[in-house]
Formats: C-alpha cells, sequence, structure tokens
C-alpha cells in the first residue's frame, strides 16, 4: 500500500443487522476512537506548546527581544490556521487513521529540527512547517466526534475530548522546564518531538473511519437522533459543494468565524504571553510563573466539560449563549490578573485557573457550532475554515502583542485583550437561539420512522 492509498477513505462495509452486535461493535469503537484522538491531540499540545514554555531561555540563552519572538509566534498561527483550513476539506474526504498520524509523525520532526537550529530565519521555517503539520490535528478530530456521536449528545463528548487541549498544555511546561533545567532549552523541543513520533504510529493502529466502514450504521439511526439531517442526493456532495454551499457563502458560519479571531486572540495572548508577564509585570520566578500559568489549562479542563454540559442540556443543543457568558466572565479575569500586584502568587494562579476555565469554553463550542451551522459531511471543512480565522487572531496575539508589550507596556497588552473580549460577545449574540442549520430545519422529520434500533445508554 502507498503511503497516498493510506489516506483514501474506505468503503462501506455491508451493515450488521443483528442489534446486539451493532450495541456492542458501537460500545466497543466509540471508547476506542475516543481515547485515541484524545491521547492523540495531547501529544499534539506538546508540539504546538513546547516553544511558549521556552520564551525565557531563549531570551537569557540567545538574546532575542519580544518582537522577535512574537514574530515566531505569528509564523506559526498564520501557517497553522492556512493548514487547518485546507486541511479541513482534505479530512472530510480522508481517512483520518492516517492523516491525524502522519500530521503528529512531522510535527515532533520539525520540533527537533527547531532545537537544532539557532538563527531566527531556521527558527521561523522549523516552526512554520510545525505549524503547518499541527493543521492537521483537529479536523479529523471533528470528523470522528460528529459522526461517532449524534447531535443531541455532541457537546457532552466534545466537551471532553477538548480538555485534551488543556491537559496537553499543562503538561507541557513541566516538560519543557524540567528539560531545560536539566539537559539545556533544546532537549524542551527534542522531547516532545520523540514523543509525538511514538504516538503517531500509537494513532496508525489504533484509529479508525466512520461506522459505516465498519459495517454499523450511522450514529444518527443507532441514536434515534435526526436533529441534522442530510437533503436528498447529498450523498455525494463534492469538496467544492460543501465549501461554497454550506461553508463560504453562510453568513452564520461567518460571525462564527469572527467571534473566533477574537477569542484566539484572547486565548493565545494569555497562554502564550503569561509566563513572560508574571516574570516582568509581576517579578515572579520562571518556575513560579510557568506553574501559575500551567493553572489555565487545568481551568481549561473543568470550563470544557462544563460549557459542553451546559450547551447540551441548559441551552438544548444551543452554542452561543453560554459562548457569550464565559466570553464576558473571561474579560472580568483579564482585568483582575492586571490588578492584582505581584507577590500574591496563589491569586494570581487562582485567576489564571478562572480565566483557562472561560475561555476554552467558547474556544470548544464555536468549533462545534461550525459543524452545526453547516452540513455533517462539512465537518472538517466548516471546522478548518473558522479555525483559520481563528489563527488569524493568533498570529495577532504574536508579533502585534509583542509590539505593543514592547513599545506600551502590560497594560496597553492587558486592554487590548480585553476589548477583544467585549467585541466577540458581540459578535455572538444574533446566534443565541439558533441550534443548527436553518438551511436543513424543514428537512427534520416530524417522527422517527426508519429506525429500527432503540437508543443507546
Amino acid at each position: 500500500m502507498s503511503i497516498l492509498q493510506c489516506f483514501k477513505t474506505p468503503l462501506h462495509r455491508q451493515e450488521i443487522e443483528d442489534p446486539q452486535e451493532v450495541q456492542k461493535q458501537y460500545k466497543y469503537w466509540r471508547f476506542r476512537i475516543f481515547y485515541s484522538i484524545y491521547i492523540g491531540y495531547i501529544f499534539y499540545y506538546f508540539t504546538r506548546r513546547s516553544f511558549a514554555s521556552a520564551m525565557p531561555f531563549l531570551i537569557e540563552d540567545l538574546g532575542f527581544e519580544k518582537i522577535q519572538l512574537g514574530f515566531l509566534g505569528s509564523v506559526f498561527s498564520i501557517s497553522y490556521g492556512l493548514s487547518k483550513f485546507l486541511s479541513g476539506g482534505i479530512a472530510d474526504r480522508a481517512n483520518p487513521r492516517y492523516f491525524m498520524a502522519f500530521g503528529l509523525l512531522l510535527t515532533g520532526i520539525s520540533n527537533i529540527l527547531f532545537g537544532l537550529s539557532s538563527t531566527l530565519t531556521l527558527f521561523a521555517l522549523f516552526w512554520g512547517l510545525n505549524g503547518w503539520f499541527q493543521g492537521w490535528g483537529a479536523p479529523p478530530c471533528a470528523r470522528l466526534l460528529t459522526y461517532w456521536y449524534s447531535h443531541k449528545e455532541r457537546g457532552s463528548w466534545w466537551g471532553i475530548w477538548n480538555t485534551s487541549h488543556s491537559l496537553g498544555g499543562f503538561l507541557i511546561p513541566f516538560i519543557v522546564i524540567g528539560c531545560a533545567l536539566f539537559w539545556g532549552w533544546r532537549w524542551a523541543l527534542f522531547m516532545p518531538g520523540i514523543l509525538c513520533i511514538f504516538a503517531g504510529f500509537f494513532l496508525v493502529n489504533r484509529l479508525r473511519d466512520t461506522p459505516q466502514s465498519l459495517g454499523l450504521p450511522p450514529v444518527e439511526k443507532f441514536k434515534n437522533d435526526f436533529s441534522v439531517p442530510s437533503k436528498p442526493g447529498e450523498d455525494n456532495l463534492s469538496l467544492k459543494e460543501l465549501l461554497f454551499t454550506y461553508v463560504l457563502s453562510n453568513k452564520l458560519i461567518w460571525l462564527l468565524g469572527c467571534a473566533y479571531f477574537f477569542i484566539y486572540i484572547i486565548r493565545m495572548a494569555i497562554s502564550d504571553w503569561g509566563v513572560l508577564f508574571l516574570v516582568e509585570a509581576k517579578e515572579y520566578s520562571v518556575l513560579a510563573a510557568s506553574a501559575s500559568v500551567a493553572c489555565l489549562e487545568a481551568g481549561g479542563v473543568i470550563g470544557s466539560l462544563v460549557a459542553g454540559w451546559a450547551s447540551d442540556k441548559i441551552f438544548l443543543g444551543k452554542r452561543a449563549p453560554v459562548s457569550i457568558l464565559f466570553t464576558l466572565g473571561v474579560v472580568l479575569a483579564i482585568i483582575a490578573l492586571w490588578l492584582v500586584p505581584g507577590g500574591m502568587i496563589i491569586l494570581h494562579s487562582s485567576l489564571f485557573f478562572v480565566a483557562g476555565f472561560l475561555i476554552f469554553g467558547p474556544q470548544m463550542l464555536i468549533g462545534i457550532a461550525a459543524v452545526e451551522f453547516s452540513h455533517k459531511k462539512a465537518a472538517g471543512t466548516a471546522t478548518g475554515f473558522v479555525g483559520w480565522i481563528a489563527y488569524l487572531g493568533a498570529a495577532v496575539a504574536g508579533y502585534p502583542l509583542g509590539w505593543l508589550a514592547q513599545t506600551s507596556g502590560w497594560e496597553g497588552f492587558i486592554i487590548a485583550i480585553a476589548v477583544c473580549g467585549c467585541i466577540a460577545a458581540l459578535l455572538l449574540l444574533p446566534l443565541w437561539k439558533i441550534k443548527s442549520n436553518p438551511q436543513l430545519d424543514s428537512l427534520k422529520p416530524s417522527t422517527l420512522e426508519g429506525s429500527d434500533l432503540e437508543p443507546s445508554s
């Protein structure tokens, strides 16, 4: 089998007719698929977040300035955002088993090459390549979460998966700082890279494609949940049709993308610049600052779970209300981070925890809404598109915010990201009552005829 053949989606098998066997197989494969993408994305975060924790060492060892570090952050974000957009469309047509695994292998190699470099040019090259291959991680996960979990439960499961971002982000500062202190900052890049190469082979072994490729019925049939049906004759929509009909011409997707832009400015600003902010503005040690910022990710774990559950159970599948409330909350947390004086490490750590709790909710829910406001078969395309816009925002959190911190100080930095939160909340406000793509609402069946399976537990 050639490498290109690996990326082809497998053919659908004949559907299993025994309901008990379907229940058994669905239970096994849903668990296996889920823990695989969860673990896989933790390792994607290892190679994505390694640079942020190594920033103080690059300043000390190589004499880099904040503007130069911000430039590298912007290179990564632009590369990652563009890759996420383009790979989103490919992921809708590719086998996630190999697509996600190969991306993890290549991002690991990029980290190792970054660690072997010493000039800004080579750093930009290899960090840009890392960003490109990072874009191969999220779209396959979106595809698998959409095909293996139905609309009425997707928010909760997506919320659990989203904690992989936070768990990876929480663990990596300790790995990076430990490697840097014992063996030098280069090992802070080598070790995550090596771990991701092994994790890539793990994904090849564990992952599979859609339920139909294993002889199982669609998840909507299995769960008696036909809340987002397809129009007749849409089984073989082309990538062009999905992109232009359900994404680029969809005003809801554009609103989500614009809000995502500002959400990601906040998220990346806090996570990328948090350690340096505490070291310079609050005069903490690198170790204390890294431990404090790690609380951001710990808060993100709980915030993702709460946001997903609340959007499913309290707002009945509507994602915007929780996103708006959480976004307004994070604005207050950001202002508090600035107002609390240095020397109060526990309070600063608590505020980073609160900020993580609040920012990871809308970060996750906007991704789900992009799928539900478009089309099931465009899951990767829709999330890739809004992800591309989001990482344009992340690019702003790199060089522009680095320049702002350098020229106007940390106060200007804090004001800028607080304003971004207010703008994001205003952009999400028109989406408050929307649950799914209005183009498909008229197709929802009034009964669940045609489903011969009882809902599973």
